[in-house]
């Protein structure tokens, strides 16, 4: 092979990254504050006790979350009543910025003892952030929502106990 052939190679990776710089402008120009809108306005007409957070690491990655960090204000009262129940925050569905520009959406479920990390995580897709819009946003809260009910509220079909 001689480096001639190179040159269709030297005009992908180019190319490579224009798509890869392209997306994440998209994600800082528009989507991630689309994300913030819409989830915002999603906590703040359903008190429920979730926050957004925008998060920033690992050098250039970037997410924006709803998670759950405290117990629905109008459901105080009856936890009362059960002086053993206990609510355990940090259940989240994040939308996560990758190193190549796409996003990562994936729901964390909250870490407690005697079950096993792996169970900690549903991935929910990998999408280009042409394709995140209010519509989408709020379809990934309803799958959130539905997953967290099935996690609060197992539907175990064997015996636990005695």
């Amino acid at each position: 092979m001689k480096v001639e052939h190179l040159e269709e190679r030297v005009i992908d990776y180019k190319n490579s990254i224009e798509t890869v710089v392209k997306k994440k402008t998209l994600w800082e120009t528009s989507i991630k504050k689309l994300l913030v809108t819409t989830l915002s306005s999603i906590v703040k007409q359903f008190n429920i006790g979730w926050n957004v957070q925008q998060l920033n690491w690992i050098n250039n990655n970037e997410a924006v979350n709803i998670i759950f960090e405290s117990f629905p204000p109008e459901l105080i009262i009856s936890t009362n009543k059960i002086p053993t129940y206990q609510f355990i925050p940090g259940a989240a569905l994040v939308f996560s910025q990758s190193y190549n520009g796409d996003v990562f959406v994936f729901i964390l479920f909250p870490i407690i003892e005697n079950i096993p990390i792996e169970n900690s995580t549903i991935d929910l897709g990998i999408l280009n952030p042409k394709e995140i819009n209010e519509k989408l946003i709020v379809e990934k809260v309803d799958e959130f929502l539905k997953e967290m009910i099935k996690w609060e509220v197992p539907s175990i079909k064997n015996k636990l106990g005695y």
